[in-house]
């Protein structure tokens, strides 16, 4: 009976324990507004390496997403939209997408005749470096680095208050 005891309080002290880390690990890679973004480098499409200090002097708009998301395939025309308008005004936008299949990320990419930067990582490297967990999830950075605005889902990029909005960070 007292060993039962002592083993039960064992696994329930083992399992806080486990749980408590998972916590910790999760909440630490949170990336949230007001923090340095986290560093990183990818190949885009172009084959340019880029990383998060070739952004110092613009706006960045980080955007995590996927071509079997629908909310990711409702927000892209607009983003494009928005990309097409404030690029000449030192907006830069870099999407990328946790794609697997090369092929569907490239048929993405054409059919919505997406121009921005664009790149793949299937091992979801640089997205779990920020801490997120769904697709669409953007992340507004501004010219010191600092992340100014985090969006969760789909968001209409070419609306005026958005323009308005991504303008007033410039």
């Amino acid at each position: 009976m007292k060993a039962d005891r002592i083993l039960h309080a064992a696994l329930a002290l083992s399992f806080a324990a486990f749980c408590g880390a998972v916590f910790f690990s999760l909440h630490d890679n949170v990336v949230k507004v007001g923090d340095k973004a986290p560093e990183f480098s990818i190949r885009a499409d172009s084959g340019r390496t880029i990383t998060a200090k070739d952004f110092g002097g613009k706006l960045l708009i980080l955007n995590f997403w996927a071509s079997w998301c629908p909310p990711c395939v409702e927000e892209a025309p607009s983003m494009q939209n928005l990309a097409a308008a404030l690029g000449p005004n030192g907006l830069v936008v870099l999407a990328v997408s946790e794609d697997e299949d090369a092929n569907a990320y490239k048929a993405f990419i054409d059919k919505y005749h997406l121009t921005f930067l664009t790149a793949r990582d299937p091992s979801k490297e640089i997205k779990t470096r920020y801490g997120t967990v769904q697709i669409p999830e953007t992340y507004l950075i501004d010219t010191n680095g600092r992340v100014v605005e985090k969006i969760v889902s789909s968001t209409d990029w070419s609306s005026e208050q958005m323009i308005a909005h991504v303008k007033s960070l410039l």
